[in-house]
């Protein structure tokens, strides 16, 4: 099931949202269920079993392996039927990316295939590229890597130096340069590489591993994700036809920012599953492992950590499953057999882009939390490689640098807005004229009776104050906001909390009127502790955005209207957080 949500990108900041709109994983359908269950029994069967060996960098067991992924339809989840694959929608092949996490590095070599591997050419291959590779790539039969990064440009990548030059009789390019740090280059049969066209245009470019001229460096010994191939693809006077080409001379970037964009959105997926999967290994060995006579899982320390695990947990698969559907209804009406299917998915693929960048933020932090909570939990034990928290650990801290460090995506979440703004595709400006009418509406509104009320309250009070300091921000530095990256990097935590909050609220709300006050009791108190703790956070980022840009009694002034705006009633969370640890305990697993 999809459910359409009016609106476009990072319109969440200015407009209120109907919660009946907004997809949650309460609305899967059986049909988006079974490939969660799919890719479950996969792992659990064919997998896990073999982890050591994949853990050691055993090619042909990862190969082998992807092939039988492809066999099920695992890896072909978003590439059309019409070119071989099963033409799912978004949300099927999130659960995909989210449940394969379970199979540790697998996990990683899979989803670098069927994503950053597979989907230039899904979105930007002309017919006959897609018929000559894609059937092969959701199958498994050949496999795809990405190839962006260079020894010398990471998150600058529009600096890469490697170059292509076209033949005197305009049939081949000749490519040249080293690509960094490429995930499945031990064994992957096709490269996505970009370079520059005479040293000038950048481009995107489909390179056979065949092709002569074609090297690797060797694996790179890395902290985590051990059993994935990492290693430098090396290009030598390598020719490269020309109908390999991808997309049009000069545009690479489009396909590079864009495929970005849905790889940090499948990363977030992933920092769910692994979130889950850490809360499940910690909830079991608490309960299991017992002090002073009593199991671990009774104290309330212990508990408050499940809770903040859990709550953490719940928070990023409300934001996860809600961009789904997003991304799904911008994708919709897509015909990937149209010369022009290129321009209109990265116009679909850009609509979303902030909300792609909050995912991956907050999604690969949650995870990195969630891991060290579980260690912690585990005591010694975590601290050694017999227990799996301990790789999940290590594994979790390639994801805030992997698709654009977290400090980069921070910088695209603001500067993107704000570039929507001057676009005239969000009406940024217009609502904070209007802001200082609408935040003396909202300090005079009670907050009413009604049980979720108060949150709604707090979660609006939180886009007020975004607006309030963006607004200020922009009257101080105009077009020279962009050199404070200090300023975007707290506007954009400002804006990843609030959708966050809003994500949660609203699921909660949802919830709440389809499954009654007892079922949906667990998310209710969890939305209650993250809405609070949230806004206390984003009172945090605003004063001090306030004591840069202000001063005297300027200062005063705004902070007095902030305070305002922070207002309300603290909740008991020591005992809400007590519930909710002793819930994930006994069920043993992440607990909604």
């Amino acid at each position: 099931m999809v459910l359409k949500s009016k609106g476009t990108g990072a319109n969440f900041l200015i407009e209120e949202t109907d919660a009946a709109g907004v997809l949650t994983p309460e609305d899967f359908s059986e049909e988006q269920r079974m490939f969660a269950e799919t890719t479950l029994n996969f792992i659990d069967k064919s997998v896990a079993p073999n982890d050591k060996q994949i853990e050691n960098l055993d090619y042909d067991l990862t190969v082998n392996l992807l092939r039988k992924a492809g066999a099920l339809g695992l890896l072909g989840a978003d590439v059309p039927e019409s070119f071989g694959g099963l033409g799912a929608d978004k949300v099927s092949s999130t659960l995909i990316t989210e449940s394969l996490v379970r199979g540790s590095s697998f996990s990683l070599s899979a989803s670098a295939h069927s994503g950053i591997g597979t989907l230039p050419i899904v979105f930007f291959g002309n017919k006959q590229q897609k018929e000559k590779y894609l059937p092969d790539l959701a199958s498994g039969t050949k496999l795809a890597a990405y190839c962006l990064t260079e020894p010398s440009s990471g998150s600058d990548s529009l600096s890469a130096k490697t170059t292509a030059k076209l033949s005197e009789d305009g049939t081949y390019y000749l490519l040249n340069g080293q690509k960094q740090f490429i995930t499945n280059a031990g064994f992957a049969d096709l490269f996505t590489v970009y370079a520059k066209i005479d040293g000038k245009d950048f481009s995107a470019f489909l390179v056979e591993r065949s092709m002569e001229g074609v090297s690797f460096g060797p694996e790179e010994k890395k902290m985590g994700i051990k059993g994935s191939s990492t290693r430098p693809v090396i290009l030598e006077d390598v020719k490269v036809p020309v109908e390999n080409l991808l997309g049009e001379p000069g545009k690479g970037h489009i396909i590079a920012f864009n495929i970005l964009n849905i790889g940090r959105f499948k990363l977030a997926a992933g920092a769910l599953g692994a979130s889950k999967e850490a809360i499940r290994i910690s909830a079991k060995f608490a309960n299991e492992r017992k002090q002073f006579q009593r199991p671990l899982s009774s104290f309330p320390l212990i508990r408050q950590k499940l809770a903040d695990m859990n709550t953490k947990a719940y928070a990023l698969e409300s934001m996860v499953y809600r961009t789904a559907g997003l991304i799904d209804d911008s994708l919709k009406d897509l015909d990937y057999s149209s010369p022009d299917a290129g321009l209109k998915s990265a116009k679909g693929m850009s609509e979303y882009a902030i909300e792609c960048s909050i995912n991956k933020v907050f999604g690969s932090e949650a995870l990195d939390f969630v891991a060290d909570e579980g260690v912690q939990i585990h005591g010694g034990y975590g601290y050694t490689q017999d227990y799996k928290i301990e790789r999940i650990y290590r594994d979790s801290r390639i994801n805030r640098i992997f698709e654009g460090t977290n400090e980069i995506n921070r910088l695209l979440i603001i500067g993107t807005l704000l570039k929507k703004a001057e676009r005239g595709e969000l009406p940024l400006l217009r609502k904070l004229g209007t802001l200082e009418s609408e935040i003396h509406d909202l300090l005079q509104k009670k907050t009413g009776d009604g049980s979720l009320q108060p949150e709604a309250y707090v979660v609006s009070s939180a886009k007020k104050i975004l607006l309030f300091v963006l607004g200020l921000a922009i009257r101080k530095y105009d077009r020279q906001l962009q050199l404070e990256q200090q300023v975007m990097s707290h506007l954009s935590d400002m804006i990843i909390q609030i959708y966050a909050m809003d994500s949660v609220f609203l699921r909660s709300m949802k919830r709440h009127e389809k499954l009654g006050q007892e079922k949906a009791e667990n998310g209710l108190d969890m939305m209650r502790v993250f809405v609070n703790e949230g806004i206390e956070k984003i009172g945090c980022l605003a004063k001090e955005t306030l004591a840069h840009i202000e001063e005297g009694d300027s200062l005063l002034q705004r902070l007095a209207v902030l305070e305002k705006l922070t207002r309300r009633v603290p909740i008991d969370s020591m005992t809400v957080k007590k519930r909710i640890g002793k819930r994930v305990a006994e069920k043993e697993s992440y607990s909604i």
